[in-house]
Formats: C-alpha cells, sequence, structure tokens
C-alpha cells in the first residue's frame, strides 16, 4: 500500500468564479464575504448569470492538499463526486495536480457533482454560493482504512460537519491515521460552520486531534468571544497545535506553551479566494518535512501570497522556486 505524507478529506467542489462588482452581488441578493449554501435551482440561476467563468477544481481542504502536492509532498484526497461531466473533470484535474484522487466517480442516480459559484469583487473579496450535491453524501464507506492508516498527516475540513454521516466519516479517518502513527487536524472552515456544530467540533479537537488550523474569526466563534487571546489560549488548552492566521497582521502559532507571532507581507489582493487554504498547504508541507514551526508558518505566508495574486484558488507560479527565493528551503 502507497505511504502518503498528506491526506485530506473534505467536500470535493467545482469552483466557477466570476468577477463582480458590489451593486451585482446587491442585484443577485449575495451577500459579501462568506459561503453561502444553496440549493440546486439557485445555484443554476446564479450559474447563468455569471460572465468570464472560470472553472477549476475546489473545495478548502482539495484547495489544500493540491498546494501540497505542488509542492511534492505524496497526497491523497478523499472526496465523492458523481461519474457526470464535472465529476470527471475534478477527478483528473486532481490527477493532474499531482494527488491520488481515491475515490472514483458514482455511478448512478446519485445528486449531481458538487459546485460553487465564487463572485470576486474589485477589491478581492470574494463571496461563495455553493451548492453541495454529492460531496456531501461522503461517509465512512468512502474512507479507505489502508489510504488513512498510511497517512503521516490527515487533514479535515470543517464543512464536512453539516451531516452525521461526515462527522463519522471524520472520525474514521482521524481514528485510522493515530492508528498508522500519524497525526490529524482540522481546517475550522467557516464560523458559520463553527456556529452550527460548536459541541461536536470542541470535542473532536479535544479528544481526536493533534492540531486546528483557523482564521482569527473561527478561532473566536470556537470560544464565543470578541477576545482573540482568550480564544487562542482556551483553544491551546485543549489540543497541542494551535495555528491561527490573521490576514495582514500576520499568524500566530501556539505549540504547548510555546508561542510564535509571525508577519506577513501586506499586498493588495487580485483574489482572496484561496488564501487559508494555500497558507495550510505551505504549513503542512512544513511539518511533513520537519521544519519547525515557525519555518512553516513562513512557508505558508509564501504560499498564501501567491494565491491571491491571481485569480483562483490554487498556485500557478513554481511553489518549490518561491521558497527557495525566500530562503526557506
Amino acid at each position: 500500500m502507497k505511504t502518503y505524507q498528506l491526506t485530506g478529506i473534505g467536500n470535493a467542489v467545482v469552483d466557477v468564479i466570476s468577477q463582480a462588482d458590489d451593486s451585482f452581488l446587491e442585484l443577485m441578493g449575495i451577500e459579501k464575504g462568506i459561503m453561502q449554501l444553496i440549493e440546486q435551482e439557485r445555484g443554476e440561476l446564479l450559474y447563468a448569470a455569471m460572465e468570464g467563468r472560470v472553472q477549476t477544481p475546489g473545495g478548502s481542504v482539495a484547495n489544500t492538499i493540491a498546494g501540497a502536492g505542488a509542492l511534492g509532498l505524496s497526497a491523497a484526497f478523499i472526496g465523492r463526486v458523481h461519474d457526470d461531466a464535472l465529476g470527471r473533470f475534478y477527478a483528473e484535474a486532481m490527477h493532474e495536480d499531482g494527488v491520488d484522487f481515491v475515490n472514483p466517480p458514482v455511478p448512478g442516480g446519485e445528486l449531481p457533482t458538487s459546485r460553487s459559484m465564487i463572485f470576486v469583487s474589485p477589491d478581492g473579496e470574494r463571496s461563495m454560493n455553493t451548492y453541495l450535491g454529492i460531496s456531501s453524501e461522503l461517509s465512512s464507506a468512502d474512507v479507505s482504512a489502508e489510504v488513512a492508516g498510511n497517512s503521516q498527516i490527515m487533514f479535515l475540513e470543517g464543512y464536512l460537519f453539516d451531516k452525521e454521516k461526515g462527522k463519522a466519516a471524520f472520525l474514521q479517518a482521524a481514528r485510522d491515521c493515530h492508528k498508522g502513527g500519524g497525526k490529524a487536524g482540522i481546517a475550522i472552515s467557516d464560523p458559520f460552520c463553527v456556529e452550527r456544530h460548536r459541541v461536536d467540533f470542541l470535542l473532536l479537537i479535544e479528544n481526536e486531534l493533534d492540531f486546528v488550523i483557523g482564521n482569527e474569526a473561527e478561532i473566536k466563534s470556537l470560544f464565543e468571544t470578541n477576545d482573540l487571546e482568550d480564544a487562542l489560549a482556551k483553544t491551546a488548552d485543549i489540543c497541542p497545535l494551535v495555528v491561527c492566521t490573521r490576514s495582514g497582521d500576520g499568524v500566530t502559532v501556539l505549540n504547548e506553551g510555546q508561542r510564535f507571532d509571525i508577519p506577513v507581507e501586506k499586498i493588495v489582493p487580485v483574489d482572496a479566494t484561496g488564501a487559508g487554504d494555500q497558507f495550510a498547504a505551505g504549513f503542512l508541507f512544513g511539518m511533513a518535512t520537519g521544519r519547525d514551526y515557525e519555518t512553516c508558518a513562513k512557508m505558508g505566508n509564501v504560499c498564501a501570497r501567491e494565491v491571491i495574486s491571481h485569480i483562483g484558488p490554487r498556485p500557478k507560479a513554481d511553489m518549490i522556486d518561491l521558497l527557495k527565493q525566500g530562503g526557506l528551503l
């Protein structure tokens, strides 16, 4: 059985990206800057209204795994797509990114492949409208014990918590990874996701996981506080490694009593889509290759800076070369 340095489990979503100004968002009833779940009919309406569409394989953790694959890690992704045109596109695109898409597209009459309509504003903010489709049906049956058990790091996507079968798949993947001697962690994904599943999130982080990665809003949401320092301290009390991204204010890493605050080079984003996902790719690349956590965070910052410099959630530059230019390799 193949051994993976990094395996992700999450929603397999085709991202459809278009540029739109605030007046268009208001006209279409789109709330700016957040991810909204929508039904199939709403998805078809928004898709038809998009101009200059760019189609890419997406999903938060899938973007992270693809970014890590681009950095040269042996990587796999556990996800669910339908055996339709978008599903086949998704599976092929992941393989092209150097990632083993371990679940073949599902034939038959199930829901269609998931897709997210992403509208990028002139200020780089993205407004995501996601039809979950078949990806939200992922269950324990989709988790290969061999894949999870032969993974050095398992990375879980918080969005899957919206269904009980997704939670069960999470637990199985994390426990199989631990049995094989690996580490498991989570991308919190969204403060609204935390609002829906706070108790379950906290139990998972405290009892099943080795690390957590989230932004400032997500970390604060875990403990229903506006005090970031309080939220960081409480999260660190229940998890050995806490990584908090704070946009232009840098990154804070807490690891068993040690704290690192790593600044970032501020730039004006072209498209903020995928910034957190690619930060995680760089950070996890550092972890998988034995770097200290401060260096891991610096690697994450380089990856995030690259992806916000262009449209789309995945890197376009040679990331190994950029890390070398930054003195990190």
